[in-house]
Protein backbone atom coordinates (compact mmCIF):
# COMPACT_ATOMS: atom_id res chain seq x y z
CA UNK A 1 0.00 0.00 0.00
CA UNK A 2 1.18 3.57 -0.77
CA UNK A 3 0.99 5.52 2.63
CA UNK A 4 0.95 9.59 2.32
CA UNK A 5 1.98 10.97 5.60
CA UNK A 6 0.59 14.66 5.82
CA UNK A 7 2.08 17.08 8.65
CA UNK A 8 -0.20 20.27 9.15
CA UNK A 9 0.73 22.81 12.02
CA UNK A 10 -1.71 26.12 12.24
CA UNK A 11 -3.23 24.93 9.12
CA UNK A 12 0.20 24.80 7.11
CA UNK A 13 1.40 21.88 5.66
CA UNK A 14 4.82 21.16 7.23
CA UNK A 15 5.75 18.28 4.96
CA UNK A 16 4.46 15.51 2.56
CA UNK A 17 5.98 12.01 2.51
CA UNK A 18 5.25 9.19 0.09
CA UNK A 19 6.20 5.21 1.47
CA UNK A 20 5.87 2.47 -0.20
CA UNK A 21 3.99 1.08 -3.50
CA UNK A 22 0.20 0.97 -3.92
CA UNK A 23 0.50 -2.51 -5.47
CA UNK A 24 -2.77 -2.04 -7.75
CA UNK A 25 -0.57 -3.44 -10.58
CA UNK A 26 2.75 -4.55 -11.50
CA UNK A 27 5.56 -1.92 -11.66
CA UNK A 28 5.60 0.11 -14.31
CA UNK A 29 1.98 -0.56 -15.20
CA UNK A 30 0.51 0.61 -11.68
CA UNK A 31 -1.65 3.26 -12.19
CA UNK A 32 -2.44 4.65 -8.90
CA UNK A 33 1.16 4.49 -8.15
CA UNK A 34 1.09 6.39 -11.70
CA UNK A 35 -1.17 8.70 -10.21
CA UNK A 36 -0.17 9.78 -7.25
CA UNK A 37 3.68 10.53 -8.95
CA UNK A 38 2.23 12.76 -11.32
CA UNK A 39 -0.26 14.49 -8.71
CA UNK A 40 3.48 15.04 -6.83
CA UNK A 41 5.56 15.98 -9.68
CA UNK A 42 2.60 18.55 -10.86
CA UNK A 43 2.34 20.15 -7.85
CA UNK A 44 6.49 20.60 -7.39
CA UNK A 45 7.01 22.30 -10.59
CA UNK A 46 4.08 24.47 -9.47
CA UNK A 47 5.71 25.20 -6.55
CA UNK A 48 9.03 25.80 -8.59
CA UNK A 49 7.60 27.94 -11.18
CA UNK A 50 6.24 30.32 -8.65
CA UNK A 51 9.19 30.50 -6.45
CA UNK A 52 12.66 28.26 -7.61
CA UNK A 53 13.90 28.28 -3.98
CA UNK A 54 10.58 27.27 -2.35
CA UNK A 55 11.68 23.63 -2.17
CA UNK A 56 15.34 22.50 -1.46
CA UNK A 57 16.62 19.04 -1.53
CA UNK A 58 19.54 17.02 0.03
CA UNK A 59 21.75 14.52 -2.12
CA UNK A 60 19.60 12.15 -1.92
CA UNK A 61 16.27 13.84 -3.23
CA UNK A 62 14.77 14.42 0.23
CA UNK A 63 12.81 17.54 0.64
CA UNK A 64 14.81 19.56 3.92
CA UNK A 65 13.30 23.00 3.15
CA UNK A 66 9.88 23.55 1.99
CA UNK A 67 8.70 27.26 2.08
CA UNK A 68 5.13 28.03 4.35
CA UNK A 69 4.03 30.56 2.08
CA UNK A 70 0.27 31.07 1.09
CA UNK A 71 0.89 29.70 -2.69
CA UNK A 72 3.25 26.68 -1.71
CA UNK A 73 0.52 26.01 1.06
CA UNK A 74 -2.61 26.29 -1.11
CA UNK A 75 -0.80 24.17 -3.89
CA UNK A 76 0.17 21.60 -1.12
CA UNK A 77 -3.79 21.55 -0.06
CA UNK A 78 -4.34 21.26 -3.51
CA UNK A 79 -2.14 18.35 -4.09
CA UNK A 80 -3.91 16.50 -0.74
CA UNK A 81 -7.17 16.60 -1.92
CA UNK A 82 -6.46 14.98 -4.91
CA UNK A 83 -4.85 12.50 -3.08
CA UNK A 84 -7.46 11.97 -1.30
CA UNK A 85 -10.01 11.47 -4.24
CA UNK A 86 -7.74 9.03 -5.19
CA UNK A 87 -7.80 7.18 -1.91
CA UNK A 88 -11.78 7.64 -2.45
CA UNK A 89 -11.64 5.20 -5.57
CA UNK A 90 -8.61 3.03 -4.71
CA UNK A 91 -9.04 2.24 -0.47
CA UNK A 92 -6.62 -0.88 -0.99
CA UNK A 93 -3.92 0.91 -3.01
CA UNK A 94 -3.37 4.14 -1.09
CA UNK A 95 -3.80 5.72 2.30
CA UNK A 96 -3.60 9.32 3.15
CA UNK A 97 -2.50 10.21 6.84
CA UNK A 98 -2.96 13.23 8.48
CA UNK A 99 -0.90 14.08 11.92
Amino acid sequence: MLVVNVKKSNNIIEYVKFNGHALYDDYGKDIVCASASSIYITTVNAILSFDKDAISYNKDNEVINLKKDDITNKLLINMVNMLKELERDYKKNIKIVEE
